[in-house]
Formats: structure tokens, C-alpha cells, sequence
């Protein structure tokens, strides 16, 4: 399966005027769109490992919009959401944000606000991926960590001093020192800033 690395819009929605309209709009502004006329479809061909966010119609033909968002949910997949709705049919949309949608919009669509509901989408599609690379990234340091250096690391961060540190492990202040230097290196950290950044990045 092919994967663009440029983020892109995803627009499930069964009506094709709808369809080609949001198409022209989008691809106007410079941004890839891909197309499809059911949630099967979309999950058919969807890769998570893919950039971008979902349009999504909430009345589709076989699985409907709130299923597929389920589906994802179940999936594990955190894909930003703008679903669209009838004019006035207020209760689906806050059944979709309370399901985790980011947005809802109305139709008949408006090009500006789709547009800039479309572009918060893919801001935020790009934080959420730079935080769990970032994630993955600690996470791996620190499991390079051996148990005792773990827990010196722990007491690094929640800055205690050697001393401190050795008599709550019971270990010589030589020992902690000689932890807090492989630490450093396993970890790639200039300074216990670095430290504590890593820990607590790993952490969310």
C-alpha cells in the first residue's frame, strides 16, 4: 500500500456532487484529498501510519459515520475527525465530539469554514504524530536502563541529591555517581534537564 507522506484529506461521503465539490476546495488550496463513497471503502485502504484527517458524512450507506468513528476508537487509531451533519441536527454532533470528533460542520458546507476546520485538523494530526514519535523515541532510551538505574533516575528527577539518593537506596554515594554517568550516556542527556525532559515526555 502506498502511504504519502504530505498530509491529506479524508472525505467519506456518499453523495459524489458533495464529493467532487469538497474535492475542488480542498485540492484549490494546495492539500491532497482522497475519496470514498463508504466507511468500508475507507477502511478498506486506510493506513494509520498515513498523515492527514477525516471528513466524514454521519449518514452513510451500511456502516454509518458514528460506527466507523467507533471502529477507529476500537482500533486504536486517533485520527482527527470533523464530522458533517444536517443543517439542525444538533444531538449527532455532540454524540460524535462526545465519541472524541474534533469538530462538526454543517451542510450545506461552507467553503471558508470547511477550509479552516480542515487545516486546524491537520495542525493537530501533526502534533499528536511529533508526540508519540517523540514517545516511542523515550521510551526506547529508557528501557535501556537497567532496574537500579531506573530508580536512581527516578530520585534524579525528582531532585534529590547523591547523598539523598544512596541512603533511600541504600548504595554508596560512588555507586550513584556511577549510575547517574551511565544514565547520562544511555540516555544521549547533556544535563538532569535533559533527564527530566526525557522522563516525563515518555510519560504522555
Amino acid at each position: 500500500m502506498n502511504i504519502q507522506t504530505t498530509p491529506t484529506v479524508f472525505l467519506v461521503e456518499d453523495d459524489e456532487d458533495l464529493r467532487n465539490m469538497v474535492a475542488l476546495y480542498v485540492e484549490a488550496s494546495g492539500t491532497n484529498i482522497l475519496q470514498y463513497e463508504s466507511a468500508e471503502a475507507f477502511l478498506s485502504s486506510y493506513n494509520p501510519a498515513q498523515p492527514g484527517c477525516l471528513l466524514l458524512d454521519i449518514y452513510l450507506p451500511g456502516m454509518t459515520g458514528l460506527e466507523l468513528q467507533q471502529e477507529l476508537v476500537n482500533r486504536e487509531i486517533p485520527v482527527p475527525i470533523i464530522i458533517m451533519t444536517s443543517a439542525g441536527d444538533v444531538s449527532t454532533a455532540v454524540q460524535a465530539m462526545k465519541a472524541g470528533a474534533v469538530d462538526y460542520i454543517e451542510k450545506p458546507l461552507d467553503k471558508d469554514q470547511l477550509l479552516d476546520r480542515l487545516h486546524e485538523c491537520l495542525v493537530l494530526d501533526a502534533s499528536l504524530r511529533d508526540k508519540a514519535a517523540r514517545h516511542a523515541k523515550y521510551s526506547q532510551l529508557l528501557a535501556l536502563l537497567t532496574n537500579r538505574e531506573f530508580q536512581v533516575m527516578e530520585l534524579m528527577v525528582a531532585g534529590k541529591m547523591n547523598k539523598v539518593i544512596a541512603d533511600e537506596l541504600e548504595i554508596s554515594q560512588r555507586t550513584v555517581e556511577d549510575h547517574r554517568a551511565k544514565i547520562m550516556e544511555k540516555l544521549q542527556a547533556k544535563s538532569i534537564a535533559d533527564v527530566v525532559r526525557i522522563y516525563l515526555l515518555s510519560q504522555y
